[in-house]
């Protein structure tokens, strides 16, 4: 069995184009808009990379409004003396007279 290939000529191409003018023009027209719809500044692609931003900054305004409540409390907490005198002692190594400090260091 021999395969017969048949070339396309250009003779075929612009017999085809002229035997159906309306159906290439709308076919093109077609593919044209799907790539307006897709990458246009306006387009889906672009729209999900933008919701993608947008739910991440969200997330992001959520977290920094809750560091904001804890500092807050935080800074509500610190107004009390014993907080004053915990922090002195536990950051800065503070003591009454009379005591013994020691310090532990995690490896």
């Amino acid at each position: 069995m021999k395969k017969i290939i048949k070339f396309v000529t250009s003779n075929t191409i612009w017999e085809y184009l002229h035997s159906n003018p309306k159906q290439i023009l709308l076919r093109i027209a077609a593919v044209v808009f799907v790539f307006w719809a897709l990458f246009d500044d306006y387009g889906i692609v672009k729209r999900v990379r933008m919701e993608a931003e947008y739910r991440s900054l969200l997330d992001r305004q959520k977290s920094e409004q809750q560091r904001m409540a804890e500092n807050e409390q935080r800074i509500l907490h610190f107004r009390e003396p014993d907080s004053i005198e915990k922090a002195a002692r536990e950051r800065y190594n503070f003591r009454k007279p009379g005591e013994t400090l020691f310090i532990i260091r995690g490896q």
